[in-house]
């Protein structure tokens, strides 16, 4: 399970530093992805061959389905980590996240979310109702 968050910087050959917490589980080859929010989601081989599975039972004939199929492998990439901890991040996925400079990784359970520092902090300061939301989760929860 992924957890926690860590501020750090992408270096000029547009490399980030995996934290030494999430290398543990990543290992050395993970998949690098659009994500939603305008972040980039990081997953485990195994945990992106489960969710490979669950989009592969989507319906074709849906417009909605196929769409949101196309945004997460479009953007799937096979990235390794070196012996220093750091993964190669794209081009386009550093221009899909707005990432630049500094970046956020935080854990969340089963994938990494990877963010621009500047997102981060807009996303976290933005009018998130969030005891409204633990309440309608606390019903499907239950």
């Amino acid at each position: 399970m992924f957890i926690g968050e860590y501020q750090h910087a992408i270096d000029s050959k547009n490399r980030i530093i995996i934290p030494s917490k999430f290398r543990e589980e990543l290992g050395d080859a993970f998949i690098l992805t659009k994500g939603l929010d305008g972040c980039l989601y990081a997953y485990t081989m195994e945990e992106w061959k489960l969710l490979e599975s669950k989009l592969k039972k989507l319906p074709l004939t849906n417009r909605n389905a196929r769409a949101f199929v196309r945004f997460f492998f479009s953007g799937a990439n096979e990235v390794t980590v070196d012996k220093q901890g750091r993964s190669l991040v794209p081009q386009n996925l550093l221009e899909y996240a707005s990432i630049n400079k500094e970046i956020v990784s935080i854990g969340v359970s089963t994938r990494i979310e990877i963010w621009s520092k500047e997102k981060w902090k807009e996303y976290n300061e933005s009018d998130i109702d969030m005891d409204g939301i633990a309440e309608q989760m606390s019903e499907l929860l239950i």
